[in-house]
């Protein structure tokens, strides 16, 4: 489902290069959740934005369901993200103003999605992620857990084949933070959803099909387990 090969990334910062990404390769097979562990700054967060085309590669190859993400125009990696990729963000990237059905919604607003088809889905995701009854909150009136599962929810509303996190658990508590896993990893086993999910939690480990390793950009020797 997802193929990266050679994969390299730099930014420029404070006089001279900083390499986030140094020929990194890794395969994610269909349906599996794939945890990306790592320290601040190893990388992890600059991958699942290549992969999800919001930035460009300085070199390599990405591809997501055969087609390549590197090589994609700026239209064709919009039309990827709305019908395939769904990225859920570490900082939630919810509308203030909107309330939780409306940010839900948003997507399928964009694609202009048959309106009672649109509100069907939204009830639906907004259920699956238990907030049926946090419908009409927006985001400051609900917990962080709340907020990330309203990302979730919406990052699902495209019914996408490819589902990247990044840090789900990272501003929340250790239970709420089980919690939104414990959905991810139903979500992966019931729709066959194919995900990365970003993380230097290990607790998020438990929850992999496969584990892999950044550690400065670079995958360490021992970066796979359990595939």
């Amino acid at each position: 489902m997802i193929r990266i090969r050679d994969l390299h990334k730099s930014y420029h910062h404070g006089g001279g290069d900083v390499h986030a990404l140094r020929g990194v390769d890794l395969d994610v097979a269909p349906g599996q959740l794939t945890v990306l562990t790592g320290r601040s700054g190893a990388g992890k967060s600059t991958l699942l934005s290549l992969v999800a085309g919001l930035r460009r590669a300085d070199r390599g190859e990405i591809e997501v369901d055969g087609r390549s993400v590197t090589a994609a125009d700026e239209g064709e990696l919009v039309a990827l993200r709305r019908t395939t990729v769904g990225v859920v963000y570490q900082d939630f990237a919810l509308l203030p103003l909107l309330t939780a059905e409306e940010n839900v919604g948003l997507p399928l607003r964009i694609t202009r999605t048959d309106p009672a088809e649109r509100d069907a889905l939204v009830a639906e995701l907004l259920d699956r992620v238990g907030l049926a009854a946090h419908a009409g909150q927006r985001p400051d009136e609900m917990s962080g857990g709340q907020q990330q599962r309203v990302a979730i929810a919406r990052a699902l509303a495209i019914r996408p084949t490819v589902l990247l996190a990044d840090e789900p658990t990272a501003q929340l508590d250790s239970e709420t933070g089980a919690q939104v896993m414990d959905l991810l990893r139903t979500l992966v086993a019931e729709q066959g959803t194919t995900a990365i999910v970003a993380t230097h939690d290990p607790a998020v480990e438990g929850y992999a099909d496969t584990v892999v390793h950044l550690d400065d950009g670079t995958l360490t020797p021992a970066a796979v387990a359990g595939g």
